[in-house]
């Protein structure tokens, strides 16, 4: 049975538990412009009013907003092109011109927000995460809804998260939050696209994001933005592993972010995993990207996911890319599925020396002693459920 907003507890929670009634709500381009070029002032007042709504029964809301290229695009009288160049242009002219619109419409209600503009380092550096944390903490504790926005006007390939789908599942596990809601212009993941096929059926509940789920997904439906219902799926699969809830749903739809809540809206609710992660887990799933790949033997894929080891050498039979002592990694098995990522003890060249070796026998190889684990267990996340 489904929860109404009256089941759900009021208490809320904010620092390194579970915030029970804490929602990261993503708006995409489609819904902010109502698939138009510019921002849509109606859209964005009701979805002010609806945010309001859930603040008033009880709920933290945090926003993480697309719509800054959008923004720009109506302060300039010229048809700008579509080069990285001019969008950063014009996500530097409009960042201040969305925030300023969110500013004047929670003003309305005389409810205050905050801007944070975030890039993929600033989740990557564990310092920089626990900062972002920090400031977050402290907003939400003051009854102040923080935005939030990929820094566009100065990201570069290498710092970008990439999407805002992605960026909201960060956040949504920064804010510890219960669930992570996509407004997008469907009502969710159908069996086919419904834009094309009327016998597309909706899908209401996925408990795991596996190939064939994925393969549903297809392109992004619209050239407003950078992401689709892949990039949705990225997100909630981020989110499913932190144990966070993830609804996407129609944005266009009236009070549709109440109804969402109550269960009463159409959507696809990806399922939480029962065991959310711990803090420093939590960093390592949203934060650095792996920079290699340790390819392990079936008896340490075992004693990883079900007995809670940590890798040792003898269990390493590859290693792929360059990657320093304390980079991120990911762990295949020998047939290329990913199931774990962590921090390696040792850089590339070392992993070449000592893999298939017993612990015992690393010194003699190397002729110095890093460690006897090549990823201790506290170092390392599994990315199955």
């Amino acid at each position: 049975m489904q929860k109404t907003g009256s089941d759900i507890t009021k208490e809320v929670f904010i620092g390194g538990v579970m915030n029970k009634k804490l929602v990261v709500v993503k708006l995409g381009t489609s819904v902010l412009t109502a698939g138009k070029l510019h921002l849509n002032k109606p859209r964005m007042v009701d979805i002010v009013r609806q945010c309001v709504e859930l603040r008033e029964s009880g709920y933290k809301v945090v926003i993480v907003s697309s719509g800054a290229v959008a923004a720009g695009r109506s302060q300039l009288p010229t048809p700008i092109g579509n080069s990285v160049s001019e969008k950063q242009m014009l996500a530097a002219i409009g960042q201040g011109q969305l925030i300023h619109q969110w500013q004047s419409l929670f003003g309305l209600y005389d409810v205050p927000v905050a801007q944070m503009l975030l890039t993929r380092a600033d989740v990557e550096h564990r310092e920089r995460y626990l900062t972002a944390k920090d400031t977050l903490t402290q907003i939400l504790k003051h009854d102040v809804i923080p935005i939030f926005n990929e820094n566009d006007a100065v990201a570069t390939a290498e710092i970008k998260v990439g999407d805002n789908d992605n960026l909201s599942a960060l956040v949504a596990i920064l804010a510890n939050a219960e669930k992570l809601i996509l407004l997008t212009d469907q009502a969710g993941l159908f069996t086919a696209d419904p834009r094309s096929n009327p016998d597309a059926e909706l899908i209401t509940q996925i408990s795991e994001i596996d190939d064939s789920v994925k393969s549903l997904a297809g392109d992004s439906g619209t050239s407003l933005g950078t992401g689709g219902m892949a990039t949705k799926l990225q997100a909630a699969q981020i989110a499913q592993r932190a144990g966070i809830e993830t609804i996407i749903a129609k944005g266009s739809e009236a009070n549709i972010l109440v109804d969402v809540l109550n269960g009463e809206a159409p959507s696809t609710r990806v399922l939480k995993f029962d065991a959310p992660l711990e803090g420093r887990k939590k960093w390592l799933l949203s934060g650095p990207k792996s920079t290699g790949t340790i390819i392990c033997d079936l008896g340490a894929v075992e004693a990883l996911t079900c007995q809670g080891a940590s890798l040792l050498a003898k269990g390493i039979v590859g290693v792929n890319g360059v990657f320093a002592r304390g980079d991120l990694v990911s762990l295949s098995d020998s047939q290329g599925n990913v199931f774990a990522k962590g921090l390696s003890a040792f850089d590339n060249q070392e992993l070449e020396q000592i893999k298939g070796l017993h612990s015992q026998d690393i010194a003699k190889q190397l002729g110095y002693v890093l460690s006897n684990v090549v990823i201790h267990r506290d170092d390392l996340v599994l990315l199955t459920s």
